[in-house]
């Protein structure tokens, strides 16, 4: 009898199964630390942003600073004609010193679509780069190696509450190093808009990230925007107090 009881339960596993196995971190948990590398408590930072057009390429040279995910701020060094602009992100608003005119200008919820400075970046890619996490479910899809690192597809859907562009975000994040890789950005009808592409990997600091981040319109032949980080440091002494609109004034 207990022999028979034995293969009885034996079959009924084989035929039920084991249970999936569980992910030591969740898909909302990977994107997480993703922005947390990126952000750090604070940082400041010198890029270049190269603009390319079918008919053009203009490059801007830019220093920045940021305090955790609410606060960040973009100085423009150069070109001359753009030289002394000054953009700051404080939570969910955002604020252009423009010195020429002399003129502190609010950006409205209806131009954070619009082009950030002429390039494919977004006002709203500033401003909701943090939201990723907040705004979105989250789900993995897979696994696949992207310039020679192992990371998880991570699929975000916005919820149903949330103010967001994009009807749907696909993100590759390196399983060991956490740093973002590859980005597609779709609308709400679904088709893919924006491809942005992270590569040549530096030490930073403290940790190891991407130095070059490409974001190409698939739709436009020719255009694309490339951003190079030359320099980064971490945890360096910035208080909220920084990110005023009296020093956006006085930044250099």
């Amino acid at each position: 009898m207990k022999t028979k009881i034995t293969l009885i339960l034996a079959v009924c596993v084989m035929t039920v199964g084991f249970p999936p196995k569980v992910s030591a971190q969740s898909a909302v948990e990977i994107v997480q630390k993703s922005i947390d590398l990126i952000n750090g408590q604070s940082s400041q930072a010198t890029i270049t942003m190269t603009i390319t057009r079918p008919k053009y390429t203009r490059s801007l040279e830019m220093k920045t600073w940021s305090s955790g995910s609410d606060y960040f701020m973009v100085y423009i060094a150069s070109p001359a004609q753009e030289k002394g602009q000054v953009f700051m992100k404080r939570e969910t608003d955002m604020w252009n010193w423009i010195p020429k005119i002399s003129r502190m200008i609010k950006i409205p919820p209806s131009m954070m679509s619009q082009s950030w400075m002429g390039s494919d970046f977004t006002n709203d890619d500033l401003v909701k780069v943090n939201s990723l996490a907040v705004d979105y479910t989250h789900s993995i899809q897979g696994e696949e190696v992207i310039e020679g690192y192992e990371c998880y597809k991570i699929e975000l859907i916005p919820t149903l509450e949330s103010a967001v562009v994009w009807g749907k975000v696909n993100m590759w994040i390196a399983k060991t190093e956490s740093f973002q890789m590859k980005m597609e950005y779709y609308d709400e009808d679904m088709e893919l808009v924006n491809l942005m592409e992270a590569s040549d990997v530096k030490q930073f600091g403290d940790r190891k990230l991407p130095a070059k981040m490409v974001m190409t319109p698939v739709k436009k032949e020719g255009q694309q925007t490339m951003m190079v980080t030359s320099e980064q440091t971490f945890n360096v002494d910035i208080d909220q107090g920084f990110f005023s609109q009296q020093n956006m004034k006085k930044v250099r």
